[in-house]
């Protein structure tokens, strides 16, 4: 992942000012419900984590290529659990440290069993080497409890486990959706180069890696640890020293099992670490292609109506078709690495019950050792074994987890640039404020640039009263719609001021308006709640729009975005525009979409039903102007576009004259002496 400049961190500082501004400029009357854009303050959450993010690793002149990308790898992780363990902060969940510490007691008392179950082995052995047909029946009457309590335990352990996953995912999943949502974020990454492709899939898969095998490899080392230290006492306790005839010479050594099983467990770790050393590497490289064909199938999924116009299957199938490849390349050497381990793995599995009976066996047939103590410390050296390789055995899922935190924090870090450039003033922006008097929009010296400084829109001088509706026209290119997207919030970059009138609520109509998923009903209510309107009303909004076909299909789920036409989707947004009875709309080439009648239809509907609504809309047809009050005009030039025309369409009662004080302003501007 690239690291972040300074000039990006700018750029983010501008989204951060404008989206936050002007979002509270445009709350509802209730502070319950989301204003027109569909934003609401009640329901966003605030979840503070208790460190601030550290500064992201810049490349160092000393450093080499491949020391500067594991340094990058060490700080994603570090990124990754400075919010994650958060959890069981002050600000995480209440009950996430006593889940731990049952799961603590709960391991604590499954070891207690184990070791209960390995006396009990020693014992039975000694009762059938000795014929003592008692004691066997009552021990073999005792066996099922013990198996029951370790049985309900271990469920119970599991149970735990899983709880605290899922506390813990759903706390760090809200936190980086809340982050993410926050002030449009989710938009601006779009704007910004970094490692946030496809956070849809940071959000859900990865994040649930990330949060699970943590949990999984703590309560595993520690039940490891745990079993070991219990076991590695009865292993010296009942091998004591073995005592080996060498060249005339007696060579004692204590504590020959418990010697024998830390070397064993040496001899096979070491063995299967270094031919699995290369295992997070590929990990990554599968998880991040496997990424990549999901982002591809879903490009295809979202534009499936423009390939199907444009006969691009064949391109698509290419295009797939080398994704796929590169998906199944790195399964196989994916599969190589799981292939090498298993071999040393499974092998140690089958030889390691064997060992402590071979090396058992001198002391029994000596009658030093009872055949219960032999199978008791073959038992025993089984579980010590098995304590000491777990962290070999789960090998792979640690690469796993190493690939999702790091691209879960790759998404954190992207965010943390927006957040980070809250301080910076590199590049201008727009400012935001409030209107008086009836003025509902004003644009002051409006100036909208790119992210690095190229001017698209020059000097805008604009006001705008109540029940007004002003046309915005011009060329292809001349900077319209990027205007619409500056007043709206969505665009920061600039100089100068849009200001709205305070408490008064904003609508925006994109040329393709968004369908959420689930019922029509929720489409025609969002951004509110699908239950926000009574029935009839929403039908009669339908009816009005041309959309009365689809009554008997209010409740029905479907995939809306692609069953309804361009033009259909166009007619819904105006009868949530009718639903919602905003004070502002703005239509940003709203009826590209519908013929001139049908446009017509809307557009007197709209006036209509809404005779006292502000409207700024952009559009090309000259047709339109038949439904608008005020006709601005910008031009392409050099420099930046400029309005180079205001014009009545209907006669004011008030001429405010705005291309006179347009001329006045640039000519203080000029005026001023250079600072």
């Amino acid at each position: 992942m690239p690291s972040i400049t300074e000039p990006e961190l700018s750029a983010l500082l501008i989204v951060i000012s404008a989206m936050r501004e002007v979002t509270t400029k445009r709350a509802l009357p209730d502070n319950n419900e989301p204003d027109a854009t569909g934003k609401s303050d009640a329901g966003a959450a605030s979840i503070d984590f208790e460190e601030a993010p550290p500064a992201p690793e810049e490349p160092d002149e000393k450093l080499t290529p491949e020391e500067f990308e594991r340094a990058r790898k060490s700080y994603l992780l570090k990124r990754f659990w400075i919010s994650a363990r958060g959890f069981w902060g002050r600000n995480g969940d209440r009950f996430a440290w006593l889940c731990c510490l049952g799961l603590l007691v709960l391991i604590g008392m499954n070891v207690g069993f184990q070791y209960g179950i390995n006396v009990w082995n020693r014992e039975l052995f000694d009762a059938i080497e000795q014929r003592n047909a008692p004691t066997v029946y009552f021990l073999g009457a005792l066996f099922p409890p013990l198996v029951l309590g370790s049985v309900m335990l271990v469920t119970i352990q599991v149970y735990v486990r899983m709880m605290i996953q899922r506390h813990w995912r759903s706390w760090l999943t809200s936190a980086l959706i809340a982050r993410w949502l926050d002030n449009g974020r989710y938009y601006q990454l779009n704007l910004i180069d970094g490692d946030h492709k496809n956070p849809e899939a940071r959000l859900s898969e990865d994040l649930r890696i990330a949060t699970e095998s943590p949990v999984d490899f703590v309560a595993g080392v520690i039940a490891a640890f745990v079993s070991a230290s219990t076991f590695i006492v009865v292993l010296w306790m009942i091998g004591g020293a073995l005592s080996l005839p060498i060249g005339g010479m007696v060579i004692t050594i204590p504590g020959f099992l418990v010697v024998t099983a830390i070397l064993y467990a040496i001899t096979t770790s070491s063995a299967i670490a270094f031919i699995g050393r290369n295992f997070v590497q590929v990990s990554e490289a599968k998880n991040q292609v496997e990424a990549e064909f999901r982002y591809t199938l879903t490009r295809v999924r979202e534009n499936g109506e423009s390939i199907a116009l444009l006969g691009g299957e064949e391109e698509e199938r290419n295009d797939l078709g080398r994704t796929f490849g590169n998906v199944l390349h790195q399964w196989a050497l994916l599969a190589r690495q799981y292939m090498r381990t298993t071999l040393v793995s499974h092998g140690s599995m089958l030889i390691a019950p064997v060992v402590p009976v071979l090396l058992c066996a001198p002391k029994f047939l000596d009658g030093s050792m009872t055949l219960g103590q032999v199978m008791q410390a073959a038992s025993a050296f089984t579980i010590v074994q098995g304590a000491f390789g777990w962290l070999v055995d789960n090998y792979p899922r640690l690469a796993d987890w190493n690939a999702s935190a790091r691209r879960v924090a790759s998404l954190m870090m992207s965010i943390d640039g927006l957040q980070r450039a809250e301080q910076s003033d590199t590049l201008g922006r727009i400012e935001h404020g409030e209107t008086n008097g009836d003025v509902m929009l004003s644009l002051h010296n409006l100036s909208v640039s790119l992210g690095d400084g190229t001017a698209v829109v020059k000097e805008t001088e604009v006001e705008i009263e109540q029940g007004e509706r002003v046309l915005v026209a011009g060329e292809s290119g001349s900077g319209k719609s990027t205007l619409v997207r500056a007043i709206a919030g969505l665009w920061p970059w600039g100089t100068g001021s849009v200001d709205f009138h305070a408490d008064k609520r904003m609508f925006m109509l994109p040329q393709r308006p968004y369908i959420p998923s689930g019922t029509l009903r929720r489409a025609v209510a969002y951004p509110r709640a699908a239950d926000s309107w009574e029935l009839d009303d929403i039908n009669d909004a339908l009816d009005k729009v041309g959309l009365g076909h689809l009554k008997d299909k209010i409740e029905e789920e479907a995939p809306w975005d692609q069953t309804l036409s361009g033009g259909e989707r166009q007619r819904l947004a105006f009868a949530r525009l009718l639903l919602h009875d905003p004070d502002i709309i703005v239509l940003d080439e709203a009826t590209s979409a519908l013929d001139e009648k049908s446009q017509d239809q809307l557009m007197e509907l709209l006036v209509r039903e809404l005779p006292t609504v502000t409207i700024l809309s952009v559009g090309h047809r000259a047709e339109l102007e038949a439904f608008h009050s005020r006709k601005i005009t910008l031009e392409k030039r050099n420099g930046g576009a400029r309005l180079v025309s205001d014009v009545d369409l209907v006669p004011r009662k008030k001429n405010r004259n705005v291309i006179s004080r347009i001329l006045k302003h640039r000519h203080r501007h000029r005026a001023k002496p250079a600072s």
